[in-house]
């Protein structure tokens, strides 16, 4: 099963890029700190609730903020940024083999100068990871492998957790249907906009950072688990970002895309929606969105 963990974390690379991605930040909170927040509104006939995830987390930093389990208890549908039975269907992981190779005969050490290549390999060989198995593999992909020692048995071992993971768990026991905002065709399509060579730059950019005294998985967990939300969004823009400028097609136009889905659902039916925490905040974040087409959101705070 180690090929099937493998694409698991390729593909929550997908969610990591765009999702909770850090640096230090001195910006001041407009939100309150909370990563539960409830819905409500005119049309609305019960609450629904809005979650900010990371997608992967020491198991021993893992918690749940008070209320979460009684909001998906409370909830008749979850939803996350893509329906968490494809991440579990091996026949639909095997069948996205094909969309995570680079085409045209591309590899890795075409697009790296030679001593970034190098950081690549001394990377993925650390983790037991060949890089004749890597080589044609998106950029961007691999980039769940740029935070601290990531491999594709943290999972499996549990030494690692995915929100995602977890609440689908959640939903399978409490017999609670799921969907999703996007599919993992279109977060693809979406990453296929960006050309190899500029993510290749921001795979080295990640594994650089990680690879520094900042500790920037270890500082990600930490504003994690102060639920400060404003500052995991504030750093996706600034210079030196791993997102590379790429912020509006990865965070911004999503953002925008899921707000319609989220206001007509919840209309609908008292939903519990888990996004990655660094939709939430900002300006152009999930929360201030809604707000904007009449919705109400209270944070519930631990």
């Amino acid at each position: 099963m180690r090929i099937k963990h493998l694409l698991v974390m390729v593909l929550l690379g997908l969610l990591i890029i765009g999702g909770c991605k850090t640096t230090k930040s001195t910006s001041k909170s407009e939100l309150d700190k909370a990563l539960l927040w409830e819905i409500t509104g005119t049309g609305i006939k019960k609450p629904s609730y809005l979650y900010g995830t990371i997608h992967m987390i020491p198991a021993t930093d893992y918690f749940l903020p008070k209320g979460t389990l009684n909001a998906i208890e409370q909830s008749d549908e979850m939803f996350f940024e893509i329906d968490m039975k494809d991440m579990n269907d091996v026949s639909a992981l095997f069948g996205m083999m094909n969309k995570i190779f680079m085409k045209d005969g591309i590899t890795l050490k075409t697009l790296l100068n030679e001593a970034d290549y190098q950081l690549v390999s001394n990377q993925f060989s650390k983790l037991g990871l060949p890089m004749f198995m890597l080589e044609r593999v998106k950029p961007m992909f691999l980039s769940a492998f740029a935070m601290g020692d990531l491999n594709p048995t943290s999972l499996q071992d549990g030494t690692i957790k995915s929100y995602e993971m977890e609440f689908y768990e959640i939903s399978k026991d409490r017999k609670i249907p799921t969907q999703g905002l996007e599919t993992i065709d279109f977060q693809i399509s979406v990453f296929d906009s960006i050309p190899y060579a500029d993510q290749a730059k921001m795979l080295v950019e990640s594994l650089k950072a990680s690879n520094t005294n900042d500790g920037e998985f270890q500082e990600m967990v930490r504003l994690y688990k102060s639920q400060d939300i404003e500052a995991m969004v504030a750093t996706m823009g600034e210079e030196g970002s791993e997102l590379g400028g790429y912020e509006d097609l990865l965070l911004t136009g999503r953002n925008k895309n899921w707000v319609p889905l989220i206001v007509d659902q919840v209309k609908k039916k008292p939903t519990f929606f888990a996004v990655g925490a660094g939709h939430l905040g900002g300006p152009n974040g999930v929360i201030q969105l809604l707000k904007a087409k009449g919705l109400k959101l209270r944070a519930l705070k631990s």
